[in-house]
């Protein structure tokens, strides 16, 4: 599914005027006092509010929860990566890939492994992608939208409660590879939550739900 872009109108910022999407209409109104401005649908719509004062189009079409988020938080990073996890039971049959979050040309797919969890498909796709980058020099920023496996990332260990066992060996394999990397490696990535409530689904999406 493709997100509709929008456009921002300006009435008071550093810089005023009529913005094609959110990073250039933060760097104008992001700290500045009383900043004036709105998200429209279109380019023309936010043209036509922009020829009236801020106060006409204040009170306006209140937006949605999701809309006010994204004023608050922006626009995802296009020049970025995404990566996800399925898997068809819990615990269940897994794989992971990564994706380009603008174009989504597939990275990498990883799978099917037995006996294995979302959880640590997730926590796995972080860490191949670290690892592919590094070797790559690629910096841009990972997007996950688990807040487990990033917090997994961050604390260099994968803490699932899975039991292993003979079907899920190999995925234990990767784990243990992935611990000893990143407690060796410093990688310069950032590693982002994917604002799913905001965004819609995170481009590394199976499709599957």
């Amino acid at each position: 599914m493709t997100r509709k872009m929008k456009c921002y109108a300006v009435w008071k910022g550093r810089k005023t005027g009529i913005f094609s999407n959110w990073e250039e209409c933060s760097a104008q109104v992001s700290g500045f006092p009383n900043a004036e401005y709105k998200a429209f649908e279109s380019k023309a719509a936010a043209e036509k509010a922009f020829l009236n004062v801020y106060k006409e189009q204040k009170g306006r079409h209140r937006p949605k929860p999701s809309q006010k988020r994204l004023l608050a938080i922006g626009e995802p990073i296009l020049d970025s990566y995404a990566v996800d996890a399925a898997c068809s039971g819990n615990p269940g049959l897994l794989e992971y890939r990564c994706v380009h979050t603008q174009t989504r040309r597939e990275i990498f797919r990883k799978g099917k492994f037995k006996n294995g969890t979302n959880n640590i498909g997730e926590f796995l796709a972080i860490v191949h992608a670290l690892m592919l980058f590094k070797k790559k020099g690629l910096t841009q920023p990972i997007y996950s939208d688990s807040i487990n496996a990033i917090a997994w990332v961050r604390r260099k260990k994968c803490k699932t409660n899975l039991i292993r066992d003979e079907r899920n060996d190999k995925l234990f394999e990767l784990i243990a590879k992935a611990e000893a990397w990143l407690k060796d490696n410093p990688y310069p990535n950032q590693i982002l939550k994917w604002e799913t409530k905001v965004w819609g689904e995170i481009p590394a999406d199976f499709g599957r739900k």
